[in-house]
């Protein structure tokens, strides 16, 4: 008999992340840029897939009507009250990003408590899962890219880079200046985040995981002993959809 399979949604600010999963596996994975969706981009984007339901994140609200118009009761709304087999201990919990809350999900599951999530998206987020498996908050900063390209709008002279590993730290050209502080100054704020959450947690033994588009790039070059899972909000979304067969 052949296994269930649900469409996990990721909607990101600019991209849409969509997989086709088992409830133990992602099969395969599309995109769409998040600005152009549409219903009938929906359609287009599953053409092929076959699955019984759908499980959404999205940071971007008014991305989800399209969604709901094309796949209505089956679709499940990833937010702080669905059944997620993790707790939440914060004051506002209406208010923590979908995406994050399937990351903690995603930690909680496949990687072990306490954790620590970075995800390096349009924002770098760092979100918390104490002992006890329950979302207790975490860190918001700038992203790589946002930081990198808000130089160049912001600055008359300051061009925008393509991110690369830097040769030196000590840039002998514009670009080589921007592309270290990219690398080494970022990679320095990450370091010193992860350190301090690690001190308020009384853990150096927490399980830290690390995704989104830049996670690869800056990870490979801090010296610390770090997963990295390109689907982990994916898996998530595929983790909530078992909980609810």
């Amino acid at each position: 008999m052949p296994q269930r399979q649900r469409l996990l949604i990721d909607v990101g600010n600019g991209r849409t992340k969509f997989g086709l999963a088992t409830s133990e596996t992602i099969l395969e994975r599309r995109e769409h840029a998040t600005r152009e969706l549409s219903p009938d981009a929906v359609r287009e984007v599953t053409r092929g897939w076959a699955f019984d339901g759908a499980v959404i994140c999205s940071v971007v609200p008014k991305a989800v009507p399209a969604f709901r118009e094309v796949f209505g009761e089956k679709l499940i709304e990833l937010c702080h009250d669905t059944n997620m087999g993790v707790g939440i201990r914060y004051p506002k919990p209406e208010s923590i990003g979908p995406d994050r809350l399937a990351n903690a999900v995603a930690l909680a599951h496949m990687h072990g408590a306490p954790g620590i999530v970075i995800d390096f998206g349009t924002a770098v987020t760092f979100d918390i899962l104490s002992a006890d498996k329950f979302y207790i908050g975490g860190v918001i900063a700038p992203g790589l890219r946002l930081m990198t390209d808000y130089l160049h709008e912001r600055t008359a002279l300051l061009p925008r880079v393509d991110l690369h590993e830097p040769v030196s730290v000590i840039g002998q050209s514009t670009e080589a200046a921007i592309l270290a502080g990219a690398a080494f100054g970022y990679r320095g704020m990450v370091k010193g985040i992860l350190e301090a959450l690690k001190k308020e947690l009384g853990s150096n033994d927490a399980h830290i995981v690390a995704t989104g588009g830049d996670a690869e790039w800056i990870i490979s070059g801090m010296g610390e002993s770090i997963a990295v899972d390109p689907d982990l909000t994916l898996h998530g979304l595929r983790i909530v959809g078992n909980l609810h067969t």
